[in-house]
């Protein structure tokens, strides 16, 4: 899987999750404040990613996962990409 297709990948799952149209959330759009998410879908976001891509993401991650370059940053360091 190419960086573009799971950069694709993680923005369906977070669009998902969050009730958003893939247009709607761009790269460095923020999650909380542009998108209203909350913490349960923060926490869901790592939950569904964890499975996914089959990684342990500890919960002190979810601070750098505020937007689609976070969430691509923390699966990638521990995925090992």
């Amino acid at each position: 899987m190419s960086k573009q297709e799971r950069v694709e990948n993680i923005k369906e799952i977070v669009c998902d999750i969050l009730e958003l149209e893939e247009d709607e959330v761009t790269q460095t759009s923020l999650f909380k404040e542009d998108h209203n998410a909350d913490s349960l879908r923060a926490i869901e976001i790592l939950a569904t990613l964890e499975k996914e891509y089959q990684v342990k993401i500890p919960q002190a991650e979810l601070a750098k996962m505020v937007n689609l370059d976070g969430v691509y940053g923390v699966v990638s360091e521990h995925a090992g990409w």
